[in-house]
């Protein structure tokens, strides 16, 4: 499955809408038992959530915003089937968080490339379910540096603390997740999910029990004045930074 909206791969609305039903429709092929997840884009696996959907548009946008960024997160993480993270460039925030969502990372050897989630940086905070998968990939302690820090990691550093399993020369990431996934497809599907299911219930169960809450303390927040004129400036920093 290979993102391509470029030219960054941001998570915009339409975006996760169109991966959601891509990811539906590999769940109900019985055909398909994995699915390996890269990038199109060159340089970038994903720089996360699209800053435009979440500024100057209405409460109402920005709550059916959240509720996919919840969704995608939802259903990749629960997947039935082996989820492989080929992050054949820089992937932070968003781009971070779904490759945690999957059950192994392969990332690139690209002293270029970067991960990690970096919202402290732009004056946001990572919501309690991007912490607690990062919790679960990580660790405690490293997790509470990185996310207070909005640290992004080099591919040896992340490879280091967990965030990412394997590094490989670029032009064998694709190999090499072929290679990983037929290996963990040589286990009995059944025997594989629930075991997936039993270590990811309670993380799942958190969002789905506080999801509204999650949904109205996301609209609350980014509808600040503060947010707004700190996202304003993140945006036309980027805007120099290209010209």
């Amino acid at each position: 499955m290979k993102m391509e909206n470029l030219p960054v791969n941001s998570l915009s609305l339409d975006f996760l809408t169109e991966f959601l039903i891509s990811l539906e429709k590999l769940e109900n092929d019985r055909g398909c038992r994995g699915v390996i997840l890269t990038s199109g884009a060159p340089k970038i696996f994903s720089a996360g959530l699209d800053i435009m959907e979440m500024y100057g548009k209405s409460a109402e946008h920005y709550a059916e915003f959240w509720k996919a960024v919840q969704e995608m997160w939802l259903r990749l993480y629960q997947s039935n089937m082996v989820t492989i993270a080929a992050i054949n460039g820089s992937s932070p925030a968003g781009g971070c968080l779904m490759a945690m969502c999957c059950d192994y990372r392969i990332m690139a050897e690209n002293p270029k490339y970067s991960i990690g989630l970096n919202e402290t940086q732009l004056g946001i905070v990572a919501p309690f379910w991007f912490k607690d998968t990062m919790v679960n990939t990580i660790g405690n302690r490293a997790t509470e540096r990185s996310l207070e820090l909005g640290l992004l990691y080099s591919p040896p550093e992340a490879h280091k603390i967990g965030l990412v399993d394997q590094l490989v020369p670029e032009e064998k990431i694709q190999s090499m997740a072929a290679a990983v996934m037929s290996q963990w497809l040589a286990i009995p599907d059944h025997a594989r999910q629930i075991t997936k299911s039993m270590m990811r219930k309670p993380t799942v169960d958190r969002l789905l029990t506080h999801r509204e809450s999650d949904i109205q303390n996301f609209v609350s927040f980014i509808t600040k004045d503060s947010i707004q004129k700190s996202l304003q400036m993140y945006m036309e920093m980027l805007k120099q930074r290209k010209g």
